[in-house]
């Protein structure tokens, strides 16, 4: 199952049976809209809190998930969740409602893909009859913990991204109906020095260089095999970087063959500056927007490229440069019959 360095290759072909998308008000007025299961339009989620409003999120992706399938909670393994708020809060404490064996899952916003390559893994081999994976952020509360409170109003600079506020989740199992996982290529850190916390795209372009190139030697593949790669929150900055560097691997991509998450969830006009962020911009894009586009027939095979920047409050103020990840899963359209 290992091939080559740092990639899986899952022979049983783990099936994503359904998945449920949940996202805030500025998203509702994105550009992909329709392709969220639910929308609302107010940052509170009816909580008093932005961190107990992220929970939410998280249990109404996880749920709509498991009913679009017709399944019980009782019947999920494991729940794989993650976030960006200190000890994963937001994930425990929907752990806590749902009342599914947890593991709580840290990429920052790499967190995506992490989780969907570890399920996969625990399917391929038998180690679970059905996981539910889910990534989630939530703006206002990212924005508290990593930079300014938004009533605040600080001025950022225009390589800074907006955080999505979303959740996204996956029902994995071994056997059933759509899409399957066929490979993950588990990332490495790479610190390029870049310490700014506004300039995310420029410090993760590198680890999604070095993750891509890695999944095409590991898988030997040529490097138009996917119809599209898509990165998780590169933003215009990053996405541009990274084009770049593979291209001085001989890798050259057009604008249709490579895109960013970051990119497609808003419309042009929203102030986003760079574009989004967030482990809920990978998640629910991916989940609700691409794989709706599969299953219509306009992609056979997806290579979904998720970026994470490994920074902390602590670690900025203690002026370290930025470590920073990738981690990228195939996917396929396909059938695979119980």
């Amino acid at each position: 199952m290992l091939q080559g360095h740092q990639s899986w290759i899952f022979p049983n072909k783990p099936v994503i049976l359904s998945t449920g998308t949940v996202a805030g008000p500025f998203e509702a007025n994105g550009a992909i809209a329709h392709d969220f299961d639910k929308l609302h339009d107010n940052l509170w989620l009816g909580e008093d809190s932005y961190e107990k409003a992220q929970k939410v999120l998280i249990e109404e992706a996880v749920t709509i998930a498991i009913e679009k399938e017709k399944l019980t909670k009782e019947q999920i393994t494991f729940m794989l969740s993650g976030d960006l708020v200190n000890q994963l809060t937001p994930s425990s404490f929907a752990g806590r409602t749902l009342q599914i064996p947890y593991l709580g899952v840290f990429g920052a916003c790499s967190t995506s893909m992490e989780g969907l390559a570890l399920a996969a893994f625990i399917i391929n081999n038998r180690g679970a009859n059905y996981i539910a994976t889910v990534a989630s952020s939530h703006n206002a509360a990212t924005e508290k913990q990593f930079r300014y409170p938004t009533e605040y109003g600080g001025q950022k600079p225009p390589t800074s991204q907006w955080t999505v506020t979303a959740a996204g989740a996956a029902i994995v199992a071994p056997q059933g109906i759509g899409p399957v996982v066929t490979s993950a290529t588990i990332g490495k850190i790479v610190d390029m020095g870049i310490s700014d916390p506004f300039n995310m795209g420029a410090a993760m372009a590198p680890a999604a260089a070095d993750t891509i190139e890695a999944h095409f030697r590991d898988r030997q593949l040529p490097f138009d095999y996917y119809d599209l790669i898509v990165s998780g929150d590169l933003g215009k900055i990053g996405l541009k970087i990274t084009r770049e560097l593979l291209k001085e691997k001989g890798m050259v991509y057009s604008d249709e063959q490579f895109q960013d998450c970051g990119l497609l969830i808003y419309r042009e006009g929203q102030p986003v500056l760079a574009g989004a962020s967030g482990p809920g911009c990978s998640a629910s894009v991916v989940y609700g927007h691409l794989l709706k586009r599969m299953s219509q027939g306009e992609f056979k095979r997806i290579l979904v490229v998720a970026t994470g920047a490994l920074l902390s409050p602590l670690s900025f103020q203690q002026k370290e440069s930025i470590p920073t990840i990738a981690h990228a899963v195939s996917i396929e359209r396909g059938v695979n019959i119980e």
